[in-house]
């Protein structure tokens, strides 16, 4: 194999084939080609975990960090249209070539560490080379499963923060908030912030944290805000109130976000001061695709990677907040190692009509376990009901059928969202 002729495309299947299991939870093995690389970040690092919202944070502090000049890197997951998403510096993503570049050196290394590594072990590992390469001034790192044996916590934080607590993932995490929240709070570090930004922290939870050694500041204790009508007011951890704009990102959770990503900015403000002009610009500048996105008026159609029962209780908020004269189509897909039934039961009351569709991919439910989780969340008129080989199959039914009055929802997986949202590229607003 001649690494060094291989296309980004070739590399992103060779690497989905090398480590045996797609989730391989521990440090070790990255550790080792981390320390081959001799990756040590000289500026800091804000590392971002939680069961829903980190990719708002992460884009938010993105966004303003760079309308106060700074040289930002991003580090995210999943993608929705390319890979390189996941990797951006000063808000741009990566191109195919220094990609396959970097690739390539952490092959070498991995070979000399005489270690497999999985896909996000790769990608992290490419991520924090591209951003010292660059010389980054700070970089935000997404924790991709929980985070105490998350690739992403290699590298240690200046600041951590843990935007939410929820079950998900629990063959891995646990099956308790508790055991989740122990988890997410791997990634804080002795006498450095860790920014929390569940208002439901589990009273169990309140120990541990204090054993971290952190220190942490909690919404509702330390920070916290208040929405007014068109606005909205953060009361800050330094004892200042900011009247502020509403974040572009649509919904009343996202003010939850920009707190934490404001409370963040806080107690970063010795090493890396944000004016309040690029903090207003950031946040009304702030795009994620996929997060209540609307993509078209009449009919109304709506991307939302929403796919446990925390995002499902936003995303059925968010439809009640913006009714429709006529009915609601959801095209919905989702992964089997979901809770399907509880995301499901969640937003029944908001959809009229369900088009299920199978997800090609290897962890995707197929229409029959869709199926079975409609039923068991009391979803059972099959009149109602209509099962489809794919998304896009599901896409265009509901295309046809809806009528001007009437809205179409797509959630359930980034891999629902993402070929709808790919047949709409260079026509989103």
């Amino acid at each position: 194999m001649n690494i060094q002729s291989m296309a980004l495309e070739d590399w992103l299947l060779y690497l989905e084939k090398l480590h045996p299991k797609a989730i391989d939870m521990g440090l070790e093995r990255v550790r080792k080609v981390k320390d081959v690389l001799r990756l040590v970040p000289e500026f800091p690092v804000i590392t971002v975990a939680g069961t829903n919202g980190k990719g708002s944070v992460c884009t938010m502090l993105e966004s303003m960090f760079g309308c106060a000049s700074y040289r930002v890197g991003c580090y995210t997951s999943p993608h929705l249209l390319h890979y390189n998403e996941r990797i951006r510096v000063d808000q741009h993503v990566v191109t195919d070539e220094m990609l396959c570049t970097i690739l390539a050196e952490i092959e070498s290394a991995r070979e000399s560490a005489q270690v497999t590594l999985t896909y996000f072990e790769f990608g992290t590992l490419a991520a924090m080379l591209i951003f010292i390469r660059a010389q980054v001034d700070v970089a935000i790192l997404e924790a991709g499963l929980g985070g105490r044996l998350d690739a992403v916590n290699v590298f240690d934080t200046d600041c951590a923060i843990l935007t939410s607590i929820d079950l998900d993932h629990m063959d891995y995490l646990g099956s308790t908030r508790e055991a989740v929240g122990l988890e997410k709070m791997g990634i804080f570090r002795p006498k450095k912030p860790a920014i929390c930004a569940e208002p439901d922290m589990p009273v169990d939870l309140l120990p541990k944290m204090q054993e971290t050694g952190a220190i942490p500041y909690c919404i509702n204790e330390k920070f916290s805000y208040i929405r007014d009508n068109l606005q909205w007011r953060y009361e800050g951890i330094l004892g200042r109130c900011y009247n502020l704009p509403l974040p572009a990102l649509k919904g009343n959770y996202q003010l939850k976000n920009a707190s934490a990503a404001l409370a963040a900015l806080e107690v970063m403000e010795e090493t890396l001061p944000v004016p309040m002009n690029a903090i207003r610009r950031g946040l009304t500048e702030t795009t994620l695709a996929g997060r209540f996105q609307v993509i078209s008026a009449r009919p109304a159609i709506i991307l939302d990677v929403a796919h446990n029962p925390a995002a499902a209780r936003e995303l059925s908020t968010n439809l009640e907040a913006m009714p429709v004269k006529g009915c609601t189509y959801a095209i919905v897909g989702m992964l089997k190692d979901k809770d399907m039934a509880g995301t499901l039961r969640v937003v029944r009351n908001n959809v009229d009509f369900w088009l299920i569709a199978d997800l090609d991919v290897a962890r995707g439910a197929t229409g029959d376990e869709m199926l079975k989780a409609l039923k068991i969340a009391g979803i059972e008129n099959q009149e109602r009901v209509r099962m489809f080989q794919n998304v896009q199959s599901a896409y265009v039914y509901a295309r046809e059928h809806a009528g001007s009055d009437d809205r179409i929802c797509v959630f359930g997986s980034f891999h629902t969202v993402s070929p709808i949202l790919k047949s709409h590229v260079g026509t989103v607003s």
